[in-house]
């Protein structure tokens, strides 16, 4: 795809003069430039577009965008790299995403690479050098400067080669499949609702609270997060996770208790702030046990954390000779979730059950086995079920001078 001079969009003009032109075509990719420091939703700053032929600059704070999310969720394919957070973008700005979506970060973790940046690709892939960026750059300031464009326009110039590079090569390896269905699934993702009384999981000590301290966690960090959204700020400057653990641990039953818990120095919110995060705490406390959204456990019962020992340095062993990115094939809580027969565990389903999780089931059934390759790898095969007894090869033991029987000593008995 030629690289033509980047089209500015900043009016309503303009943005309909770009909606007429990418409606014949049937492939087009995007990013996004935004900030999130100092508020809760992610604010957009600039959209990237490009098809064959053409590369549009979208200016969001001159012009709503939201007409453009027809196009976008439409039946063109879009292209993006690295899409998670960008898709979160879009629905907050168009109120949609992308339907067909090929992510090429994703796609091209079946190609052996590890999570690569857009720049690797590009150079790897393309022989292509990608200017370099200023992460702390502003994005919101205008005029933006010549470099901020070139690197805005970069972003999305090469990514319809480069898909249609890592697509063809995925298809010679009998693995497009498998990336077009990770990449269904981040569109799944990005639509599936966030939860208010999930949000304590996010807390990093939070397993260690017990009984009630739970339940009043799981409701202040549901206020925490509702008010965040309300007034568009952080949910940290709301209340830092030091705060919503101190309460958990000890409930005030007025303001004044507020006051002296760690994390809460110089935050006790005031006027409505404080009534409602009262009530919050009040409600935790009258959670009935039913109510309560525990975090996912991670964990395996005990007898079974050695098969997971086992299946997770098989799992590496396959990543490797396959040539797939280990995170992208199974993860440690993916196994964990399978072991422990998880209805909705990734290892059971799509190309991953195929690949791995039908295998880990034969294995943990006692119908395969792991041995040594003899050149220090590790290979799945079927089981022969005929182990190598370790008495063949220990010398008999006297006990008539020990005072011990063998039947004393031999613990099977």
């Amino acid at each position: 795809m030629a690289r033509p001079d980047a089209w500015w969009v900043n009016s309503e003009d303009t943005l309909a003069e770009l909606i007429t032109a990418l409606k014949p075509v049937g492939e087009l990719c995007f990013d996004t430039e935004f900030h999130r420091e100092r508020t809760y939703y992610p604010q957009l700053a600039l959209l990237q577009v490009a098809w064959d032929g053409g590369i549009a600059l979208v200016d969001p704070l001159a012009v709503d965008i939201r007409p453009l999310g027809p196009t976008l969720a439409g039946e063109a394919t879009v292209v993006a790299h690295a899409a998670g957070q960008d898709l979160e973008v879009l629905d907050r700005a168009c109120g949609v995403v992308p339907v067909d979506l090929f992510d090429t970060q994703v796609a091209a973790g079946f190609l052996g690479f590890s999570t690569p940046s857009l720049a690797t690709l590009a150079e790897r892939m393309l022989r292509l050098h990608l200017p370099k960026g200023d992460r702390l750059t502003d994005w919101r300031q205008r005029p933006l400067t010549p470099a901020q464009l070139e690197y805005a326009a970069s972003d999305v110039a090469h990514l319809l080669p480069l898909a249609d590079l890592i697509r063809s090569q995925l298809r010679a390896a009998g693995r497009l499949e498998w990336a077009t269905q990770e990449c269904k699934r981040l569109y799944a993702e990005a639509r599936a609702p966030q939860l208010p009384e999930t949000a304590w999981w996010k807390i990093k000590e939070v397993r260690h609270l017990r009984g009630r301290s739970r339940a009043v966690a799981q409701e202040v960090a549901a206020w925490r997060e509702r008010t965040a959204a309300r007034v568009d700020r952080p949910v940290r400057t709301v209340l830092p996770d030091l705060g919503v653990l101190a309460i958990a641990n000890h409930p005030p039953s007025n303001v004044d208790g507020l006051r002296g818990l760690r994390g809460m120095e110089g935050r006790v919110p005031k006027g409505e702030a404080g009534v409602g995060l009262l009530a919050a705490v009040q409600r935790g406390l009258a959670l009935p046990n039913e109510a309560l959204r525990a975090p996912p456990t991670d964990e395996v019962e005990r007898g079974m954390r050695p098969a997971a020992n086992l299946v997770s340095a098989w799992i590496g062993q396959l990543a490797r000779d396959l040539r797939i990115d280990a995170t992208l094939l199974a993860t440690r809580s993916d196994l964990h979730a399978l072991l422990r027969g998880d209805p909705d565990a990734r290892l059971a389903e799509g190309w991953r059950r195929d690949l791995v999780g039908d295998r880990v089931r034969r294995l943990v059934s006692g119908e395969a086995a792991i041995a040594f390759d003899g050149k220090g790898g590790l290979v799945l095969e079927d089981r022969s079920h005929r182990p190598l007894r370790i008495e063949a090869v220990l010398p008999p033991v006297d006990y008539s001078d020990s005072g011990t029987s063998q039947a004393d000593a031999d613990p099977g008995s």
